[in-house]
Parts: structure tokens; C-alpha cells; sequence
């Protein structure tokens, strides 16, 4: 969403943004207006687009959207591109029916209607377009590890992509929460609080990057915020600023870099400003990348293999969404 003016103004200072993109937890907390509830004729729907696509012995990663063909569900999954492209930049869908689709269905089926918001990209050098969320035994602390591959609390932070898809296929046995944030409305708020600071967040810093097919770990320079097409673009993963200082030819970060770190750390986590969002079997979180910081709590998870923790994630670019980023909608790539 272009929000309606440019955030600088005409003597070169900030200003803060607008839109229904710029919203607050607590306003939105006892409202259901941001959950989708499948009917029960988008559900049959489904389960007959699954049948379909079996049938028709595509592999799912030669799927095209052309193969995929709404009906009861066009409308629904117009209005949630249309909430994720111009509205709150987020979108709960609910009640994808698990108890008759097995996982590889169920799969199936959210790759379909992917398809209908955008177009699936890399989530990392190996290629991967759909991965999976989930305790793998890692080692947090390394610096190689993603850490959706772990059960230690992921702070606020974003992805590549324009939109980010999350279905959920099992809960953990506690704690895992799904935590959210509009990052117009943290950006406004360091503005109000920091303003001295609000500037130093569209100023380059360095940022880590390392995966075990790689031979080292590699850096990247780029600001946290940027104006795109009128709006508000913001990229922050906390922990890859932090690590980037661990390299030799990264240069230590300055005192305004570390407190503007900070500050958009401890007001994402503001009460006041973020949104709780519960996760159950069937659900679909659909996230738009350039306007929302999203987080997930510690969890402790079921000792059971088949009731273990387990999201499938997917990135999607969006070209049409103007104020997305061009480099990260491609996802991650060699290029």
C-alpha cells in the first residue's frame, strides 16, 4: 500500500506515516474482522481442487496458477491479497480442513492458493520454496542456523518476499505464540519518542548472512527503512546486524546505530502496539513483508514425533506491490 504522502517533508525532516497499514494491537485484539473463516463451501472447495491437481500428476513445484481454477474461493482470496496489498497487511485465514486432508494434501492445497497471491521464491541457497517450520535439534547459537529451525523465542523481526505464508499443521505442547506488529506504526512511535534517531533507521548497516552450504559467511549493507512508491518499507532481522560485527571487515556499529537497534527492538515489544495472534491446526497467517514485524514466542514441544510443532512456510512475491522491495521479493539467490 503507497501510503498517502512522502514521509519526508519539504525542509528534508520525517514525518509520520499514514494508512490503515499504521494500526495498534490493543485496537484490534477484541475484533474478528482480520479472521477468515472458510465456509463450509470453500472447504469442499478445496478438497475438490486437491482432487483435481492429484489427478492431474503435476508435481506440486510444477503447479501453475493456471492449473489452480477458483470458485466459491475467488472472492475470499481477492479480499485477502486486497487487506495484504492496500489494507492492515495482514490476513488470518482459518479452518483449512485438516481432519479430512492428510499433510501432503493439506500442502497441496496452500501451494494452490499461494499461487493466486503471488509466486513462490527461495528461501535459501539450496532453493527451497517451501519449507518447513520446526524444531530440527540445531544449535541456536551457531551462526549458520536459521532460527525457525530451533524452539528458542525469535524476536521481531521480517522476511524476504512480499508476503509471507505460514500453515500451521500442529501446535506445540506450550508457548510458541504468534506475535505481530505494524512497522509503520513502530516507525512513527521512535519518531514521536527518538526522533533524533528516526533518521539513522534509512542509513546503511552491515548484515550477517551464513547457511551450511556455504563456505563463510557473507555481509550485505542496506538500511533498515526505505520509501518505496510512497511508502514505508522496512527489513529487520536484529540478529544478523548483531552477528555482522563478528566479521573482520565489518566496522564496529556507532553509538546512534546500537540505540536506533534498541529502540526498535523494545518498541515493537510495546503491549501497546503489538498484536497476539493464536495458531490452530488448519490456519493460514498471511503477512505482508514491507509493513509488518512478526515474532514467536519459546516453546516447549510434545516428545511424540507426529504431534511435534509443524509450520510449512511460504514466500511470495508480489511485483504489483508498490512499495515492496525488488531485491528481497526474489527471496535469497546466488544472483
Amino acid at each position: 500500500m503507497a501510503l498517502e504522502a512522502s514521509l519526508m517533508t519539504d525542509a528534508g525532516g520525517l514525518h509520520p506515516a499514514e494508512g490503515p497499514a499504521a494500526w495498534r494491537g490493543p485496537d484490534l485484539s477484541g475484533k474478528e474482522d482480520w479472521v477468515y473463516p472458510l465456509s463450509a463451501r470453500e472447504t469442499v472447495e478445496v478438497e475438490r481442487l486437491v482432487a483435481t491437481l492429484r489427478r492431474s500428476g503435476k508435481p506440486r513445484d510444477q503447479i501453475t496458477r493456471e492449473d489452480v481454477r477458483l470458485d466459491a474461493l475467488a472472492p475470499a482470496v481477492r479480499g485477502w491479497r486486497e487487506a495484504l496489498g492496500r489494507g492492515r497487511g495482514f490476513v488470518l485465514v482459518r479452518g483449512l480442513p485438516l481432519d479430512r486432508l492428510s499433510d501432503d494434501d493439506a500442502v497441496l492445497a496452500y501451494w494452490a492458493l499461494g499461487l493466486h497471491l503471488g509466486t513462490p521464491v527461495p528461501q535459501n541457497f539450496l532453493g527451497e520454496t517451501l519449507v518447513h517450520v520446526r524444531d530440527t535439534g540445531d544449535d541456536p547459537a551457531a551462526p549458520s542456523t536459521r532460527l525457525y529451525k530451533t524452539r528458542v523465542e525469535q524476536d521481531f523481526h521480517t522476511d524476504a518476499a512480499d508476503i509471507i505464508g505460514l500453515l500451521c499443521l500442529r501446535t506445540p505442547k506450550r508457548g510458541g505464540e504468534s506475535r505481530i506488529v505494524s512497522s509503520v506504526t513502530v516507525f512513527n512511535e521512535i519518531l514521536r519518542r527518538r526522533p533524533d534517531l528516526a533518521s539513522t533507521l534509512f542509513r546503511d548497516f552491515y548484515w550477517h548472512y551464513f547457511e551450511p552450504q556455504m563456505n563463510a559467511p557473507i555481509h550485505f549493507v542496506r538500511p533498515i527503512c526505505a520509501e518505496r512508491g510512497g511508502g514505508l518499507n522496512t527489513f529487520f532481522i536484529p540478529w544478523y546486524i548483531r552477528r555482522a560485527q563478528d566479521l573482520p571487515d565489518v566496522p564496529p556499529l556507532t553509538a546512534e546505530q546500537e540505540a536506533t537497534v534498541e529502540i526498535l527492538e523494545s518498541t515493537a515489544n510495546d503491549p501497546s502496539l503489538y498484536l497476539d495472534m493464536e495458531f490452530r491446526p488448519g490456519d493460514i497467517q498471511l503477512l505482508k513483508n514491507s509493513v509488518i514485524l512478526h515474532k514467536r514466542t519459546a516453546y516447549e514441544d510434545w516428545e511424540e514425533p507426529e504431534r511435534k510443532r509443524h509450520l510449512l512456510r511460504l514466500w511470495l512475491a508480489a511485483p504489483d506491490f508498490d512499495d515492496g522491495d525488488e531485491q528481497l521479493r526474489r527471496g535469497i539467490t546466488l544472483g
